[in-house]
Order: structure tokens, then sequence, then C-alpha cells
């Protein structure tokens, strides 16, 4: 049964589209908790008990953000979450119970943005719900970009990355489909380029704390994105490692903006 929570407060300025979150969860009081506390700090905040309440309310309104429990009767959230990034380009905080690292690392490689460990403090929860959503492009944003005579692209090899749309096209203009998190890594090193970039100063670009989970998300990251812009991923012409030290994206001199 889907519960309606939406929280409404003052929109502030004029033609902001506030972030409407939406938070899956089958422990009601956990949930009413987060949403009760999200609201709160200005979101507009749905809640759904099951992964097929959730379904139903997405294929009727659209979500900034989606904070997915893991382990839930019936469908669980990674299987949610996929559903959710071929729906929409929607930003995804899994929460998980503390000691499944192999939750998490599954998570990471179906694409989530960040994770929560429960039990967890609400102000953690707004924390990382701040993070992801300073990487998920606003309605307003969009509108304000289109309006953009300039806009910031690069081009390498035959791929066109235009990172103010965060699109990615190939040859013929074919568009790339692509994670948010792996559009994340690829504007890093885009902005970057020719650099050598260490896993700690990737987390920090992205939005994550260094630590060995984090660098592991990198890493996923990097691997799917190659399998994306690479002709043989094994042998990468563009995202390079060096080996003990990072990363590095060659970009051959004449290409860029």
């Amino acid at each position: 049964m889907f519960i309606p929570n939406l929280l409404s407060t003052e929109s502030g300025s004029e033609g902001i589209v506030r972030a409407r979150i939406v938070i899956v969860e089958d422990e009601p009081d956990l949930r009413d908790a987060v949403a009760e506390y999200l609201g709160a700090a200005g979101y507009d905040v749905a809640t759904a008990e099951t992964a097929a309440a959730a379904r139903a309310l997405v294929e009727t309104q659209s979500f900034h953000l989606a904070i997915l429990d893991i382990a839930m009767p019936g469908e669980d959230g990674l299987s949610l979450g996929r559903w959710l990034r071929s729906k929409l380009p929607i930003g995804i905080i899994y929460a998980t119970a503390a000691g499944t690292a192999l939750d998490r690392i599954v998570g990471l490689e179906l694409g989530a943005d960040d994770y929560i460990v429960k039990p967890y403090e609400l102000r953690e929860v707004l924390a990382r719900v701040r993070s992801v959503l300073r990487r998920v492009p606003q309605p307003t944003e969009l509108m304000d970009r289109k309006d953009r005579t300039e806009r910031r692209s690069v081009a390498f090899g035959t791929f066109h990355a235009d990172l103010d749309g965060r699109l990615v096209t190939g040859a013929n203009g074919s568009v790339i489909d692509m994670a948010k998190s792996e559009f994340d890594v690829l504007e890093v090193f885009l902005t970057r380029a020719n650099r050598l970039l260490t896993r700690a100063a990737i987390s920090e670009a992205i939005g994550f704390t260094e630590d060995p989970e984090s660098s592991r998300a990198v890493d996923i990251r990097i691997m799917r994105l190659r399998k994306k812009i690479e002709a043989d991923p094994a042998n990468p012409k563009f995202l390079r490692t060096v080996r003990g030290e990072g990363y590095i994206f060659s970009l051959p001199a004449g290409d860029g903006n």
C-alpha cells in the first residue's frame, strides 16, 4: 500500500523547483522519521513501503532522488534501483544493514550514487542527500543551460561530451547510455585531462570520503565507463591505469573544448 507523504514548505526563490525525493522503506517509524526530517529541510518527499508501491508511484510522478532499503519483503531495493534507472535520470542512495558489505558492492556495481548503513543518524541522511543532489541536474538548471550560448564540451576520439547537458554521443550522434555516477567520473577526467589522478582525488571530486570502500566504488565506475568508451576495455586508449598510483585520461592534442 502506498502511503502518500508529500511535505510542503515555502518554495523560496520564484521559479525554483524543489528536489523531489522518494523513500522506499518497510519500517514505518524509520520511513516517517526520514520523510519528516527531509521535508523540514525543504524537499518534496513521498514514501512507499514496498517496491511495488514505489513502481506505481513512479509511473505517475518524477523524482530526482530515491532512498531505497535493500532488504525489503518481496522485491528488494537492488532490483527496484535497477528498474528506476531504466525509467529516470535519478540519484540513488541505498540503505543497508551494518556488516553487509556485499550488498554495498553490488549496489555500486548497479550504479548507486551512495549508501547509508543502518542504524543511521538523520543528519547523515541529509548530508548524503545534499551531496548526491549536487550532482543531479535540477529542472531549473536544465532550463538555464538551454539558454546559454556557450556550453562546456569535450571531444575525444569519436565521442563528444556535453558537460552542461550531461550527455555523451558517439559516432553519427548516437547517444551513449550512461548512468549519472559514470558521467560524474567521466566529467572529473575530462576536466582534468592528461593529469594523474589518485583514487583519493577522484573520490573527493565526486563527493566521496576516501576509504577502502569508496576506492572500490571508483574502480567499479571506471570499469563500467571503459566498457562504454573504449574499443578494447582491457587495453584502454583514453582511461589508462598508472599502476600503484591511480588513473590518467589521455586526451590527444587537438581534442578538447
